[in-house]
Order: C-alpha cells, then sequence, then structure tokens
C-alpha cells in the first residue's frame, strides 16, 4: 500500500514501544511500577473536585456545541487575569488561544512559523521536537545539553544554530528533566536571540521563541522565569505555550492555552481550527469558573504539589541511596514537574543469562523484566543510545510504589556483571 513520503518516513514513538512492553507484563499477571507515561493516575492524582462538578454543570446547561475558534471569551479573560496574577504578564484575550491540550498549538507554533527547510534549534532531551520538526519538513538542530547545567541549555551552546535560523523550542520546567531555567541563564538566551534578531535584515523572517510552560505552576522552591518577564523587548518574538493539563492531572479534559503576538495567535487560531483541535466547550465553561477563584486553585495546588514533590524526593533519595553503596547510579535534584533524571550506568554490562546490555533501552528492558520497573531512555527524547541517562515520571504510581520499586532495582543491578 503506497503512502505519502512523510507518513512513511514517521518515527515510532520510544515511549509507546515501552509502554506496550509494560502493558503485556501487566496482562499476564506482573506488578511494574509505571515511571514512564507523562500522564497521572486519577484514582492516585485526581482533577479538583470543584473542577469536576463545572464540568458536571456545563453539560447540564447544555453547553455542547462548537466553541469559539479561539476559545471560549470567559476562559480568555481568565486566562489573562490568570497571567497577570501569576506571571506579571500582560496579554489580551485577542493574544490568546484556547486548543485541546498544548499538543495543537505546538504543532500550530511550527506551521505558523516554519516553512519547509526552514531551520528549528531546540535542546536534547527535549520532548517531541524532533516529531514536530520532522511534520514541518524542517531542518532540525538538536544541541546536546550536560548534566552540570541540569540539562539546560546555555546561551553559548545555542548561539552557534541561531543565525537564520526560524524558530527556537524551549521548555521550562523542563519535559523530560524535571529542571528549569534560572533567570541569568534564561536572560542570556534572550540576549542571544534579540542580538540575532537585530542582525536581519528589513522583511527577514524573524528568530522566535516557543516557550513550553505546561509546567510551571509545578514547582519546587525555585522561581519560575519566562523571556518576556526577563527581556520585555521579547514580546514581539515569544510564543508561549500553557494550560491545565499538569497543574490540575486533568490530562485527559484537554484544556491548554497559547499566548503571544496577537497576528501570529491569529494564524493559529486558523489552524488549530481547521484541525478541529478545540477543547471541549463544557470543560471551557468550567476551567473559566475553576480558575476564577484563585483560593480554590491554590489549596488545591498546596496539597497537590506536596504529593508530587513527596514521590520524586522518595525517589531522588533511593537513588542517592543506592549511589551511596558503590552502584553507578546518580538523580538530578527535582526542580518542578512530575519526573525526575536518573542516571544508570550499566550499559556494556552482562546480565545473568549472558545477555550484553548494549544501549540505554536495554538496560530499560532489562529493569522492567528484573526488576518491575519502567523508565524511558534519553533517546527517546533526541540523545544517543548510548546516554545512560532516563526519565522517571512519578504522576502514574503512588509514593509506597516508589518505596516498594527501590529495593527491586538494587536486587537486579546486583545480578549485573
Amino acid at each position: 500500500m503506497k503512502v505519502s513520503a512523510l507518513a512513511s518516513s514517521l518515527i515510532g514513538s520510544e515511549i509507546i514501544k515501552i509502554g506496550n512492553e509494560v502493558n503485556e507484563m501487566k496482562r499476564k499477571g506482573a506488578s511494574i511500577a509505571n515511571l514512564t507515561i507523562g500522564d497521572f493516575d486519577s484514582s492516585i492524582y485526581p482533577i479538583p473536585t470543584e473542577l469536576k462538578a463545572g464540568i458536571v454543570e456545563a453539560y447540564h446547561q447544555n453547553q455542547t456545541n462548537y466553541p469559539p475558534a479561539d476559545g471560549v471569551l470567559s476562559l480568555r479573560e481568565t486566562v489573562s487575569d490568570l497571567l497577570k496574577d501569576r506571571f506579571d504578564l500582560e496579554y489580551a484575550s485577542n493574544s490568546i488561544l484556547v486548543s485541546g491540550g498544548s499538543r495543537p498549538l505546538i504543532y500550530a507554533t511550527y506551521l505558523a512559523l516554519v516553512d519547509p527547510g526552514d531551520t528549528v534549534v531546540f535542546p536534547a532531551p527535549s520532548w517531541n521536537n524532533n516529531h514536530y520538526g520532522h511534520l514541518t519538513s524542517a531542518k532540525v538542530i538538536a544541541v546536546e545539553t550536560q548534566a552540570e547545567n541540569n540539562f539546560m541549555p546555555t546561551a553559548a551552546q545555542l548561539k552557534p544554530h541561531l543565525k537564520g535560523a526560524t524558530l527556537l523550542a524551549l521548555c521550562s520546567p523542563l519535559n523530560p528533566t524535571g529542571t528549569m531555567f534560572t533567570a541569568e541563564q534564561l536572560e542570556e538566551i534572550c540576549d542571544v536571540v534579540l542580538e540575532e534578531n537585530k542582525s536581519r535584515k528589513p522583511g527577514e523572517k524573524a528568530l522566535y521563541i516557543m516557550y513550553d510552560q505546561m509546567y510551571s505552576l509545578l514547582t519546587f522552591g525555585k522561581a519560575h522565569v519566562n523571556p518576556v518577564g526577563l527581556r520585555p523587548e521579547m514580546r514581539d518574538y515569544t510564543i508561549f505555550v500553557d494550560g491545565s493539563s499538569k497543574c490540575l492531572a486533568a490530562t485527559g479534559v484537554r484544556v491548554g492555552w497559547g499566548f503571544g503576538p496577537a497576528e501570529i495567535i491569529d494564524k493559529m487560531k486558523a489552524i488549530v481550527g481547521h484541525m478541529g483541535a478545540w477543547a471541549p466547550k463544557a470543560e471551557q465553561v468550567a476551567m473559566a469558573g475553576y480558575f476564577k477563584d484563585k483560593a480554590q486553585v491554590n489549596t488545591f495546588l498546596t496539597s497537590f504539589k506536596q504529593k508530587i514533590q513527596d514521590s520524586l524526593n522518595a525517589l531522588y533519595e533511593g537513588f542517592n541511596a543506592l549511589k551511596n553503596e558503590g552502584f553507578q547510579v546518580d538523580a538530578v535534584e527535582p526542580m518542578g514537574a512530575i519526573y525526575l533524571t536518573i542516571k544508570i550506568d550499566y550499559i556494556g554490562k552482562t546480565t545473568p543469562e549472558g545477555q550484553l546490555l548494549k544501549d540505554s533501552a536495554d538496560v530499560n528492558f532489562y529493569l522492567i523484566r528484573e526488576a518491575q520497573a519502567a523508565l524511558v531512555p534519553f533517546s527517546a527524547f533526541g540523545n544517543d543510545d548510548d546516554m545512560p541517562w532516563f526519565r522517571a515520571s512519578v504522576g502514574a504510581c503512588s509514593l509506597q510504589d516508589i518505596k516498594d520499586m527501590m529495593p527491586r532495582i538494587k536486587a537486579a543491578l546486583s545480578k549485573l556483571k
């Protein structure tokens, strides 16, 4: 069967491959600590009770027809107020676009700005930019980051690749690492972008930043920073991606929002409209009502963040304990989101059955089988197969699941030679 060149060249998701292995073992009765998916087990992390009631009430009010193409006005106005209150950012409702989660917004940003052959720059590891670059026939440049910088890109690393580029895709807190930009790091990147744009000729396409801050309300003792807040001149060159999916454990509710220069947001609105990638109207109405009550949002976030942080800390402390015992592991202190960055440096080791662990995927599948623990190697996020770093997502595991898992990982690693 003949399909398009694009369809025939799509790269499968490593995360889905791992998930299939986990699901098959679960089908056979295994109990797996699933630290792969960037999602929540809704029995552990339900959405706010008030939001759930609001969604049900919106359906009772027959809010079931098409929403406006850019989103329900009451939600866009609420988001405008939220941005001012939480981040001191002033964006009017006509500069805000609501969609079914963040993915349509990211794809619409690419489609609105990137022509085939244009250069898109992003750090490795990062989530899905390689795939969106492929979908838009862009020239992609993945800039490999280092552990000493918490896997956040630096201006010095990015600058050599920005001449003539169209889009720089950044994320903080970062999926997959759970680490964040400092103000100084992001200021330096903004200054490089502003310098590049000043060097361009009249009529030449600008260099834009797509700034994914979906996890901005899930931070632990560190201040979230953004390009426009640090450098107001970046307002003309920054498209933000944000929403409710992660901060309210509401991934299936599908309400995201983007904001930026009104003329670009208007083009993105048309693209999202042609895709029909709107958030359901009832959910939009309910979300507008929920976020208007700042006190209830803060109450939920306080409890929710503490549970997430407890799980991340247990995982972090567990791997540090293994490191102190002499195991070849490490972990980066959690800063935000639902992820922990873990190093398991056992590539090249041999299993008791004599199998050589050739790459990070082999190490991961060994841990799935022997420790009933599933992670995602950084190779799924644009890094090489021989990089011994992994993402652990705590949203689908309880704190007890994580505590029970650590002795199994210790036993499995002890068997390798």
